[in-house]
């Protein structure tokens, strides 16, 4: 709605100065409630739990926006329901959007970017037990690597490549339709190893709980360094010590971030409205430990650039500073 249609053009001509976009947004979320849906991914993952706490956060932030989660088969899911506009927003990983917009076996993706979520450093997950230490020892062995579309199985096979390894040619891949199958899988040595990504990963934490405790099997930093080399756009990270039980050493590995993905054409006022919503929980101290990565600074550091974000988003950035 533009600001003639809600103040009328009489009105209008006695409002100085000129208030600007950001001051809007209360009386735009009493004007408009819309109805939003938000695409996670499968049940029992961080994606999804991520997820329900975004929703929570950004109503809490501004009551009026309706947001909807859709569970979805996994994130090349996502991608397809946000092309096709059955969704409006979506959870994606970084590997996943660097092919979007780098338009790697396909035309450049006009969806767009509006926050980072969070961090996913990449590794294996072993049994205590077991004799597997390093990556090469899992060639040729039985490996999870989650749902065949999953953005962990994406970012699995693009570290392996760095390495100069297949996914599905060196390893005896394993691929399920539930998260939950894997961590079990390994904890009954059916599979040697489970690939996953981000801190506090579930998948992970039941490893590293169970009986049988876990290692956790990650590239050296020469094999970082090839990977880098070969894939520039993902990241070293460093899982902090202490984050599951038994992992008594940070761990330094390779992963992404992850984003909240708009379809092409959201409309640029409820863009503006998310990123009023979730700086303001940012500024004011309100982002919850799931969400404490999504800020402004991260969103703009993990970016390719400042054309990939959503307009609205872009505008509120820019009309409050964060952006030149």
């Amino acid at each position: 709605m533009t600001t003639l249609a809600m103040f009328g053009r009489r009105k209008l001509l006695f409002i100085v100065p000129v208030v600007p976009a950001a001051a809007l947004v209360p009386a735009l979320a009493c004007a408009q409630k819309p109805k939003l849906t938000l695409g996670t991914a499968m049940p029992g993952g961080g994606v999804e739990t991520f997820g329900m706490d975004l929703i929570d956060r950004l109503r809490s932030m501004d009551p009026s926006l309706e947001i909807r989660a859709v569970t979805t088969k996994g994130i090349m899911d996502n991608v397809s329901l946000l092309e096709a506009g059955e969704l409006d927003l979506a959870l994606a990983f970084g590997e996943v959007t660097h092919d979007l917009f780098a338009g790697i076996g396909r035309p450049p993706s006009k969806l767009r970017i509006v926050s980072v979520t969070y961090s996913t450093p990449g590794m294996f997950v072993v049994r205590a037990d077991s004799r597997y230490r390093a990556i090469d020892d899992l060639r040729g062995r039985r490996v999870v690597w989650n749902g065949r579309n999953s953005g962990l199985a994406v970012q699995a096979r693009y570290v392996m490549d760095g390495l100069g390894l297949d996914i599905d040619k060196d390893f005896e891949p394993v691929y399920t339709n539930r998260l939950r199958d894997g961590p079990e899988m390994v904890i009954d040595g059916t599979a040697a190893a489970l690939w996953g990504g981000g801190n506090r990963w579930p998948g992970f934490v039941t490893v590293a709980s169970s009986s049988r405790g876990a290692r956790f099997v990650a590239p050296n930093q020469d094999e970082i360094g090839r990977i880098r080399e070969k894939h520039a756009f993902l990241r070293q990270f460093t899982v902090p010590a202490g984050l599951y039980p038994g992992q008594y050493d940070p761990i330094t590995t390779v992963g992404s971030w992850s984003f909240v993905l708009a379809r092409a054409d959201l409309d640029d006022t409820i863009g503006f409205r998310l990123a009023a919503a979730l700086y303001k929980a940012e500024r004011t101290g309100q982002l919850t430990k799931q969400l404490a990565q999504a800020t402004v600074k991260n969103t703009l550091a993990a970016i390719p650039g400042p054309e990939v974000l959503q307009p609205g988003v872009a505008q509120y950035y820019r009309e409050t500073g964060l952006l030149n």
